[in-house]
């Protein structure tokens, strides 16, 4: 994936993840921390937020993989050779 593609990308997963950080009223990286530290059990018995959460999850971490390849191709190339024009 080039640059271009990778930002469209990252801002349709963050356009979902401001669903669930609108429905939740927490942003993603620390919903994504407290799921991750294990604070986050006592809904698992909710079948609506399990669901939600494991969905909300994925979304993060597919973010998080697309900015860390944004980041390293960023550093590959100077931003000024990355504009589209």
């Amino acid at each position: 994936m080039d640059i271009h593609e990778l930002v469209i990308e990252m801002k349709i997963l963050e356009r979902r993840l401001t669903l669930y950080e609108e429905k939740y009223g927490v942003l993603s990286a620390d919903f994504y921390t407290a799921l991750t530290a294990g604070r986050l059990a006592r809904y698992d018995d909710y079948d609506e937020t399990r669901a939600d959460f494991s969905r909300w999850k994925g979304i993060y971490e597919t973010w998080l993989r697309r900015k860390r390849a944004y980041d390293a191709r960023l550093m590959q190339r100077d931003v000024v050779d990355s504009l589209r024009i």
